[in-house]
């Protein structure tokens, strides 16, 4: 098939490394592969399978953006594009228009977010070939909202390389690991992971990390992230909140990491504080990565973690119970390693980025037929 993948994110997040798994999944099977993305977006490293005069950069500035979607039509034109694939909401007009200027060509869109779509959006559900809703409760949501025919919403659930996370901790050196982050060899280390917004919790995990440090000495917390707002407020707030909490000397902030799966495995707890996910990619990583997880009962993790048995679900902004839970797994090394087996296991099985190309590519098909 020749497809073309849209997306017009400049950071990197759950659905651009959707989209690159997708599109070098593709690129091995045969497919070819076209991807319009904006200039600098950062993509453009994840894309490694993808043929560079395949990737077309576009200003791609909102739904609105007349030439950007006379652009992509030209695109789809000139490439015989059989399948347009957009996944932010504010590149589904520009995709349905390119649609509706080749005929012959199918759009397909993913929702990969719980938030409500505007009239102009539900237009464009409704010119959908087919939809694919990265969670079983974006497809409730879909359903819910009447955007377009039930029977032309999908669930594809997210998938990972699961064989790299697990590769990563055979061969993982904790000792190593502390030393290149100047930590202390003995005492616990938990983490979380996500883009410092408001929605992710942060402010919850350095509650609950607060809490825990007034029980347990030797406890160290990581937060990894990148505050995205203009004016850097979201950082500020985490900031002045550690120094309230007398956290300084126990938090260690990161911007940015290129192998996640490192700082997972040297995590004793994992924690997802979030108080809405759609699906939690941090959280299968993770969980692939054989660390114990500790997370919120958001839509997605309720999807993703088996309560009690792959790891522990916390009422969403209650900072004390997830405070108990992480406790409660740093007490006991026998259930937290049983928990992190089982996830690691769990996740091979359920979230294989095999299982997810293979399932687009057949509603591609099936599109076409």
């Amino acid at each position: 098939m020749r497809i073309l993948q849209i997306s017009s994110a400049q950071s990197l997040g759950g659905g651009e490394r959707h989209l690159a798994d997708l599109a070098n999944g593709f690129v091995e099977r045969g497919h070819e592969v076209s991807v319009a993305l904006r200039r600098h977006s950062a993509l453009n490293d994840e894309l490694r399978k993808v043929s560079k005069e395949n990737i077309t950069t576009l200003p791609l500035r909102n739904s609105l953006d007349v030439n950007s979607a006379r652009a992509l039509a030209k695109l789809v034109r000139e490439n015989a594009i059989q399948i347009i694939h957009a996944h932010m909401a504010r590149d589904y007009p520009l995709a349905a228009y390119a649609a509706r200027r080749n005929p012959a060509a199918r759009l397909i869109l993913t929702r990969h977010v719980l938030f409500p779509l505007n009239r102009l959006h539900r237009l464009t559900f409704s010119a959908a070939s087919r939809i694919i809703a990265v969670s079983q409760a974006v497809a409730s949501q879909l359903r819910a909202d009447k955007v377009a025919a039930a029977e032309k919403i999908s669930v594809v659930l997210n998938g990972i390389d699961t064989q790299r996370f697990a590769r990563t901790r055979q061969q993982f050196d904790r000792q190593e690991f502390l030393e290149s982050w100047k930590l202390p060899e003995s005492g616990w280390l938990v983490g979380t992971v996500g883009e410092l917004t408001r929605l992710k919790g942060h402010q919850d995990f350095l509650r609950a990390a607060a809490q825990i440090s007034k029980e347990t000495a030797g406890c160290n917390f990581i937060i990894a992230g990148i505050d995205h707002s203009p004016d850097g407020k979201n950082e500020a707030q985490i900031e002045k909140l550690i120094d309230e909490l007398n956290l300084r000397s126990q938090v260690r902030r990161v911007k940015w990491l290129d192998d996640l799966a490192q700082l997972y495995c040297a995590l004793d707890v994992f924690v997802s504080a979030s108080h809405t996910e759609s699906f939690g990619l941090a959280i299968v990583e993770a969980m692939a990565s054989r660390t114990a997880v500790v997370a919120t009962e958001t839509e997605g993790a309720r999807e993703i973690v088996r309560d009690g048995a792959t790891g522990l679900l916390t009422p969403i902004g209650n900072p004390n119970e997830m405070a108990v839970a992480i406790q409660s797994l740093l007490n006991d090394e026998a259930t937290r390693l049983r928990f992190a087996a089982a996830a690691q296991k769990d996740v091979a099985e359920r979230f294989s980025v095999q299982r997810m190309v293979d399932e687009t590519e057949k509603i591609y098909r099936a599109s076409l037929e």
